[in-house]
């Protein structure tokens, strides 16, 4: 369920795509299907030619693509990051705020306008 709406929320929007590719072997004959690899979350896609179509997602492994496992980074590991940085760092900043508060309120003067 959390995953979801976090992937409704980060996702990835696969607009920086690479040229198609179709894997040739040694004897110049295509040897696979062609397919689109998305250059921010390197999620390959399928690609049809005639129709200029991308298609469904293909399954990531070592065998398949061109991008060996885990290059880059995937979408949930970029929102780790930004959690693990994040309340850290908003918890840092609440803290000095307050401390400017507290300090604010015990100096001599404070109370009285001018």
């Amino acid at each position: 369920m959390i995953d979801s709406v976090l992937n409704l929320l980060f996702r990835c929007p696969h607009r920086r795509l690479t040229r198609p590719v179709t894997p040739i072997g040694k004897d110049g004959r295509p040897h696979g299907d062609t397919y689109v690899v998305c250059l921010a979350c390197g999620k390959q896609f399928a690609y049809d030619l005639k129709e200029m179509h991308i298609g469904k997602p293909l399954p990531s492994s070592s065998d398949f693509g061109v991008l060996p496992p885990g290059m880059p980074g995937s979408p949930k590991s970029k929102v780790k990051l930004a959690v693990g940085i994040g309340v850290p760092l908003g918890i840092l900043i609440g803290s000095v705020l307050s401390s400017r508060k507290k300090r604010a309120s015990k100096q001599p003067g404070a109370d009285r306008p001018s």
